[in-house]
């Protein structure tokens, strides 16, 4: 009872509360030395502290009753205790060794203890914020990065499981995380192609029986083994999957059937991908499995399946709303915000998209189908358009009858195109205006200019916002060669449709017709920018630069056309060309001689080779040349003239006098041709100079005769030298302005007039008195013909011949 301390009436009852000990200060632990010292001692004695309350010099603690008096505690023996506080061990050997554990260590014990699970839950946040930033990388399309992510949350996992292990508590590992690092880490390999890292970590999740539902992961198993081409492997795991998947997923075991279905297809196994599609088609009917049904009957050549088939697609119901209620009325202002607010939502782009889809697969079913279920084409297409005309696809029907016409047009069957497009000339305005573009451009084709001009006008009225129509109108005015005129339409075009390539290309030769070279410049620039990689526009880039006198600009040009057509005869003899004007000689032969091997029929290149060899006094290569212009034009005798040169250069007299012989026999009349025999002869002391002697003098008798009675035709070949010998006409996209006589000049300095002696030294000009029939096509602007295709209702026909000659 001496302990016992009854409470007085002055004593406050709720002294000592605010009290702070700061023992239990446990954020000031690290900074506490005592603590420090007793945590790295064996015995864990803390050293006498400074005390706060009255007490013993070591600082004793009076400790707080329930009656609020301090009361300090004594030992067994009669004396305070000290801070220090006796634990008794569980076993003799603790107690009889006196352990000792001081209060601090006690706080200390207490928060270790709880400090394991503190760490855990952050380690945890840690692995969540990992997969979060590797999913988020990989939306970004960084793959690496998403990769390493995954691996890193895979990594501190593993580090956070061993530690649950550690502390006795492996009962509370999170299966989910686990989970969820293995599937996260999977998927990242697979999108970064590691197939077989990936094939691992899908197993090992399937393989956990702790998963539950883990089997549904080998559809993703199968899906890697379809990528790599193992279709039998792939067919296992997705019947594995479906084996594992409850009948209460239905749309589930949908889509893994109608995998199943795609890899049979793959495997050529038709008889079995038609048995996953029909069953699908009567569970739960939808449109790409109905294309793909379709696909497999018209593989095995069912005629009357396809029949069927078809029917199902074009009933399969989309669950798409009525447009009309897209379509705001007059009477009441809030829902006509309502309608305006979701007119273009989501959800209306999503239904959009779906109905395209829909509307493509049934067109490009009907397409296919359509020879194979009747006895003709056009039988087959009637019987399309009239399933199509009785099903909720109404308005698909004009549009497969103009695909009826677009595809006589690729059969070559004009007329067939042409009596089909007729009979939409009093359908609505956006089928009659389509059918009049494809006439106008079929017309147009056939060079019937005034009818193109007329359909185009018809498919104007009917649909002013066509640019098609506005293009094809544009050509028919180009054609007649109202530049003027014909650009207001592509511009009109360009307005309605900002992307019409054709019509910006078209607008860019109208300028350069009208020399407005600095305006014909800025549209090829833009269309350039849409169209990167197209040889048509680049080497129009260079032409003008070339016209605005900046060579090199036109020669940077025509290398992005090479990198993309390396092949191209016409722009590597453009290159030598322009090297040559530049000056640099070596560099022209080599795009020169690269024409020449790609295409060796052109007579411009062929005669730069030739007088290439002659000026760098190699006249033996030079034969070869000139003796393949003569096979290409065997009527032009100055050919054959240069062949005999080049052998009279290069000291083969004998082959030159037999050259010129046979020179003679196909073109007796040739005056040149019996100078050289006449000098070869005279100099090699041959009986037959005075054979032929005398055959000269009666040419050039003839030839005086001929002048005489004909002297208005000579007087006209001298003041106009091509109205006689001919020229042809140089395309404003391959020719410079330069005349053909003036660039010839440059060529053919070094070569010898026919009239000249084979000794004469000074170089004169050859006459360039021939006809290419070779020569590049003139110009035509594209046309905005209307053609269906898979992704638009009506894009446009190109028309004319390419730029670059194929």
């Amino acid at each position: 009872m001496e302990n016992v301390h009854l409470a007085l009436e002055e004593d406050d009852l709720y002294s000592g509360y605010n009290d702070y000990n700061p023992t239990f200060d446990s954020e000031e632990l690290e900074n506490d030395v005592g603590f420090q010292q007793a945590v790295r001692t064996s015995h864990g004695r803390r050293p006498p502290m400074t005390a706060k309350f009255p007490g013993t010099a070591i600082g004793a603690r009076p400790l707080v009753s329930s009656f609020g008096s301090r009361i300090p505690m004594t030992s067994s023996v009669g004396r305070p205790m000290t801070g220090a506080v006796q634990v008794r061990g569980c076993d003799s050997s603790s107690k009889a060794s006196g352990f000792q554990t001081t209060l601090s260590q006690i706080v200390f014990l207490c928060l270790w203890s709880c400090r394991p699970e503190e760490k855990i839950k952050i380690l945890e946040k840690k692995v969540n914020d990992l997969i979060e930033e590797s999913c988020m990388a990989h939306s970004m399309g960084s793959l690496q990065l998403a990769l390493e992510k995954a691996k890193e949350a895979g990594r501190k996992e593993r580090a956070l499981v061993r530690q649950r292990e550690q502390s006795g508590n492996a009962d509370h590992i999170n299966l989910d995380l686990t989970y969820s690092v293995l599937l996260n880490l999977a998927n990242q390999y697979e999108n970064n192609e590691m197939y077989p890292e990936a094939l691992n970590s899908y197993q090992v999740i399937v393989k956990n029986k702790m998963f539950s539902n883990a089997g549904r992961l080998k559809v993703n198993m199968a899906n890697i083994y379809f990528k790599q081409k193992n279709y039998p492997k792939a067919i296992k795991f997705y019947r594995m999957a479906l084996d594992q998947i409850s009948n209460a997923h239905k749309e589930m075991r949908i889509k893994i059937m109608q995998n199943i279905g795609v890899v049979f297809v793959r495997m050529g196994q038709y008889s079995d991908a038609i048995t996953s599609f029909e069953h699908i088609m009567s569970e739960s009917p939808n449109i790409k499995t109905g294309f793909n049904l379709i696909l497999c009957y018209y593989a095995i050549g069912d005629r009357e399946r396809m029949k069927k088939a078809f029917q199902k697609l074009i009933s399969v119901p989309l669950g798409i709303d009525d447009e009309d209620k897209y379509i705001p009325s007059n009477d009441d202002t809030s829902s006509n915000m309502v309608t305006e607010a979701i007119k273009n939502d989501k959800l209306h782009q999503m239904e959009r998209d779906l109905k395209i889809l829909a509307e493509k697969y049934i067109m490009t079913a009907a397409k296919l189908i359509a020879p194979a279920v009747e006895t003709s084409f056009a039988t087959g297409f009637d019987w399309c358009v009239d399933m199509v005309k009785s099903s909720q696809y109404v308005e698909l029907a004009n549009d497969l009858e103009i695909n009826k016409a677009i595809t006589y047009l690729r059969q070559k069957d004009f007329n067939q195109a042409v009596e089909t497009l007729k009979t939409f000339e009093k359908k609505d305005s956006r089928v009659k205006s389509a059918a009049a573009t494809n006439l106008s451009f079929l017309y147009f084709l056939e060079k019937d200019y005034d009818q193109a001009d007329r359909y185009a006008d018809l498919a104007m009225t009917a649909d002013r916002y066509n640019p098609a129509a506005l293009i094809n109108k544009g050509n028919t005015v180009f054609i007649k060669q109202d530049y003027e005129k014909a650009a207001e339409f592509y511009k009109e075009a360009l307005r309605n449709d900002s992307s019409c390539t054709e019509a910006l290309y078209n607008l860019g030769l109208t300028y350069k017709k009208l020399n407005r070279l600095e305006e014909a410049l800025d549209c090829f620039l833009k269309l350039h920018a849409i169209l990167r990689n197209s040889a048509q526009v680049m080497y129009q880039l260079a032409h003008l630069y070339e016209l605005l006198e900046d060579p090199q600009q036109a020669i940077e040009w025509l290398m992005q056309v090479i990198s993309v057509t390396p092949t191209d005869p016409q722009a590597l003899a453009k290159l030598g060309e322009l090297h040559d004007g530049e000056g640099d000689k070596s560099q022209a032969f080599q795009y020169y001689y690269e024409s020449f091997r790609y295409f060796p029929s052109n007579i411009d290149v062929i005669e730069w080779l030739g007088a290439y060899y002659i000026e760098t006094q190699f006249c033996e290569k030079a034969i070869q040349y000139f003796e393949r212009a003569t096979l290409i034009q065997p009527t032009q005798v100055k050919w054959q003239l240069m062949v005999a040169s080049c052998y009279r250069r290069s000291g083969n007299y004998q082959k030159a006098l037999e050259t010129y012989k046979d020179i003679h026999h196909k073109f007796p009349e040739n005056v040149e041709c019996l100078r050289f025999l006449v000098r070869l002869c005279t100099d090699m002391g041959l009986k037959e100079v005075q054979e032929y002697a005398t055959k000269l003098k009666k040419v050039e008798k003839m030839k005086e005769i001929r002048e005489q009675v004909y002297p208005p035709m000579k007087r006209m070949s001298q003041s106009c030298p091509q109205c006689l010998i001919g020229s042809r006409s140089l395309d404003s996209s391959h020719s410079s302005n330069s005349t053909k006589g003036e660039r010839l000049s440059a060529k053919m300095r070094s070569l010898p007039a026919s009239s000249e002696p084979y000794e004469a030294s000074s170089p004169k000009e050859l006459d360039a008195s021939y006809m290419d029939p070779l020569g590049p096509q003139m110009e035509r602007p594209k046309t905005g013909a209307k053609r269906r295709t898979e992704d638009d209702d009506f894009a446009d026909e190109e028309l004319g011949d390419d730029l670059l000659p194929e």
